[in-house]
């Protein structure tokens, strides 16, 4: 059973940086599309960025050019280093393969607030 695991959330000031990272167990994180995600109360989950099992990546409008998602298959992880936090980025971030077809893990809280 592949379990996800997320770390690196925090709280920032706007502007800063964080970068977040998901360490999956199991097997099928090579080749799959992986994804981070995020959400806030009251609202569905969205895709921010994703990356393909060659690497290409795509982001939300929102995310795009202040984030980054990268893997590494030999460790079976997957960042998303994320720079020029806004308050608006708060949320818990998630990572999950594109179709979220794994068991979700717990998250990891994203603050940011001056």
């Amino acid at each position: 059973q592949v379990q996800l695991v997320e770390s690196g959330g925090g709280l920032v000031q706007p502007g800063e940086s964080l970068r977040l990272s998901c360490t999956v167990s199991g097997s099928g994180f090579s080749f799959s599309t992986m994804a981070w995600f995020r959400q806030v109360p009251g609202k569905q989950r969205e895709v921010v960025a994703r990356i393909g099992s060659a690497g290409r990546t795509t982001y939300t409008e929102s995310v795009a050019g202040r984030f980054a998602i990268s893997r590494d298959n030999a460790k079976n992880t997957v960042y998303l280093e994320m720079n020029l936090l806004k308050p608006e980025d708060t949320a818990v971030y998630y990572c999950n393969n594109l179709l979220s077809s794994w068991a979700w893990g717990q998250g990891t809280q994203v603050t940011v607030s001056s």
